[in-house]
């Protein structure tokens, strides 16, 4: 049994569909042809940004494929694979709002996830541009598209594919983007050989097409790396 951590929340990426009891996704698909490749049965465990890590590490889950960023601090503490997609950080923002490029959301408020990443990288991208943001942190991305849509946020930031999930006739997208991100696949320090495994699958899985296919099945297009 391969018990592995995904998002319910994140269309696209890793949801439970209430109306078929089953969950979809790039990375529940990606999650199933691990387990098929391995030659066990699949169990998948819901997790937030926050539950991620500490499941992992107490052990109610060998594996999290959960729009989880590589870090070198996180690389510190656990086994983590190869990018399986790249992505930048994006910004969602009201259809009725003036805002059209990022330097609009000077002295706004930005509203992130609790334990992302997001937030440490929209206060670097600040200092660099010499703008202030203020921040609103929410536990899941369907509280901050409410905060949102409810005017208690300007902007809900997080990666911008994500972000495609939540657009709706009341919100757009900017176009502007920073920071490309990339999602690995973490394990415990400990399993080193899972990861090297899952290394190999993925070269396999680029050469042959078929992780592009499985973007594609649910309308994802990855970012170029930064060189």
């Amino acid at each position: 049994m391969l018990k592995v951590g995904v998002k319910q929340d994140v269309p696209n990426f890793g949801y439970y569909n209430a109306e078929t009891g089953k969950y979809e996704g790039m990375e529940i698909d990606i999650a199933r042809k691990i387990a098929k490749s391995i030659g066990v049965k699949l169990e998948l465990v819901p997790v937030t940004t926050q539950t991620r890590e500490p499941l992992m590490d107490n052990g109610q889950v060998d594996l999290v494929i959960a729009t989880y960023t590589i870090t070198p601090e996180r690389q510190a503490s656990y086994s983590i694979s190869k990018p399986y997609y790249y992505d930048q950080i994006g910004f969602l923002v009201r259809q009725s709002s003036k805002i059209s490029k990022i330097s609009d959301l000077d002295g706004l408020t930005i509203g992130v996830s609790q334990g992302a990443t997001t937030k440490v990288n929209l206060e670097a991208y600040a200092k660099k541009h010499h703008l202030k943001f203020n921040y609103v942190q929410l536990g899941s991305f369907p509280e901050l598209a409410i905060s949102l849509y409810s005017k208690r946020i300007d902007a809900f930031s997080v990666d911008k594919s994500i972000l495609t999930g939540y657009v709706s006739k009341q919100s757009k997208l900017l176009k502007a983007g920073f920071n490309t991100q990339e999602y690995g696949i973490a394990t415990k320090k400990s399993n080193t050989g899972l990861t090297k495994y899952i290394n190999y699958l993925l070269k396999k899985w680029t050469a042959d097409k078929s992780l592009e296919s499985i973007y594609n099945k649910h309308h994802l297009e990855s970012a170029k790396p930064d060189k």
